[in-house]
């Protein structure tokens, strides 16, 4: 009977390995050449799926193994490739959306421990003070290395109100963080705006959504209607913010813009992932010029001094939009040098319900530079407010991640600028200073205590003032 399972298990496995085979002839991505199938490494896939079946210390469904050798083909490519199932499918579409359930943390895979990407502003991980860079390595008593990102993903989630420790290490601290969240439905605020000073306008991108540009259109004409006259200046704040959709960075892009200016192309191996996107309302509206939100934005918006802040949390969507911005001359980007996630992510649904996120093309700004494992390079390098010079000196990007895609231009060697910018580095709070309980505020964006929001302020000033002359 036991030998009868096997070789049914094995019959399975083969009408599997068969479809696959398949599918491999009539979807080949490279027409320019005829890979040869790896016959040889299917056959020790068959052998080892067989072993677990006979030998394994318990019984392993066919439909499991299965699962976990698609979920490790996808993690081995690169840290942002992934097998999403069902419910991991669906808490992506509606992250999306702008409300979802957990923590408030972007999170990625590093020598198999979850890291800290950045958190999300207004989240319970934000208030509790995990910052870019942390390193989870416990969720409440069970070790992650071991884990893949969705198990650790799903651990993290939860009913809101309830509590889940992690253990951290930061490279600043001598031992490990313990702290303890309770987690919250995310609604998550894309675009938040005020006026800094008369005249100045702020407005701070959290993520990119479905709405965020529509979102900061109304927002830049809040502020223009408040400020009762033109504006002098503007600060357009992506520090920390992730990423999210490319059509939200193009729409944001294309407010500062003139129309039908490049804003980012992408490249790969096959059509569907070569782009231009330029700002033109068919790339970021569904309903093309007449739902266009940007159409009656005030004039002078499209040419008032403009300062970018990024930092290295700033990944993805933020770079593209920064890097568009400084390729135009159109803002000044100022803060510290971003994560360099350049790498486009396509969502493919299966037909079981279940999804892959695979890379399928880099992204390059308009002057051709590549964002991947570089990220932008500010033109005035201003360091953040720190607690000390050990945690000011670390940071984490995506060219520190294992598997990271190489930059096509750097040779294997991480791309610095010719020329590095001014340096300008606010004064270490000593440790033990501001703190509440044992931890520590973090600083409120676009306060007066936020040192590079104040220097960016003091920069559209001289420019005014330059400008006047």
């Amino acid at each position: 009977m036991h030998a009868k399972l096997q070789k049914l298990s094995l019959i399975s496995l083969g009408a599997v390995l068969g479809a696959m085979l398949f599918l491999s002839y009539s979807a080949i991505a490279d027409k320019e050449t005829k890979p040869q199938l790896p016959l040889e490494d299917l056959r020790a896939f068959a052998e080892v799926f067989g072993k677990i079946k006979s030998d394994y210390v318990e019984p392993v469904e066919d439909k499991k193994l299965i699962s976990e050798a698609i979920n490790g083909m996808l993690s081995g490519l690169d840290p942002h490739s992934a097998y999403l199932d069902v419910d991991a499918f669906k808490d992506l579409q509606a992250g999306t959306q702008g409300e979802f359930g957990g923590l408030g943390i972007e999170v990625g895979m590093e020598d198999g421990f979850v890291k800290v990407v950045s958190p999300i502003e207004d989240t319970p991980a934000y208030k509790a003070g995990l910052k870019s860079g942390d390193l989870i390595i416990k969720l409440d008593e069970t070790p992650v290395k071991g884990m893949t990102l969705n198990d650790a993903v799903k651990r993290m989630r939860g009913k809101p109100d309830t509590q889940i420790t992690l253990t951290v290490l930061r490279k600043s601290e001598a031992k490990p963080l313990i702290i303890t969240l309770t987690r919250a439905i995310i609604k998550v605020q894309s675009v938040k705006y005020k006026l800094a000073e008369p005249g100045y306008a702020y407005a701070r991108i959290t993520q990119f959504q479905e709405h965020t540009g529509a979102d900061l259109a109304k927002a830049l004409k809040a502020m223009r209607a408040e400020n009762k006259g033109e504006l002098k200046g503007l600060i357009l704040d992506l520090r920390n913010n992730p990423g999210g959709l490319l059509n939200a960075a193009v729409g944001v892009s294309a407010a500062f813009l003139p129309k039908d200016e490049l804003v980012v192309y992408t490249e790969g191996r096959i059509e569907d992932a070569k782009m231009r996107l330029t700002a033109n309302p068919e790339n970021y509206v569904r309903g093309g010029p007449k739902d266009d939100y940007n159409h009656d934005l005030p004039a002078e918006i499209r040419s008032v001094p403009m300062v970018v802040l990024i930092n290295g949390g700033s990944a993805s969507a933020s770079e593209i939009v920064a890097g568009a911005l400084q390729d135009h001359k159109r803002a000044i980007v100022l803060g510290t040098q971003s994560f360099g996630k350049g790498s486009v992510q396509t969502i493919l649904p299966m037909n079981n319900g279940t999804a892959i996120k695979l890379t399928t093309a880099r992204y390059y700004t308009p002057k051709g530079r590549s964002i991947q494992a570089t990220g932008i390079i500010p033109d005035i390098q201003v360091e953040e407010a720190t607690l000390n010079i050990a945690e000011q000196a670390f940071s984490v990007r995506e060219a520190d991640l294992s598997r990271h895609l190489l930059n096509p231009k750097d040779n294997g060697t991480p791309l610095v600028p010719e020329k590095p910018g001014k340096v300008i580095t606010p004064e270490p709070v000593e440790p033990g200073k501001e703190k509440t309980d044992d931890k520590v505020a973090p600083i409120e964006p676009g306060s007066k205590n936020d040192f590079q929001f104040t220097q960016a302020v003091n920069l559209l000033k001289g420019l005014q003032i330059l400008q006047k002359k």
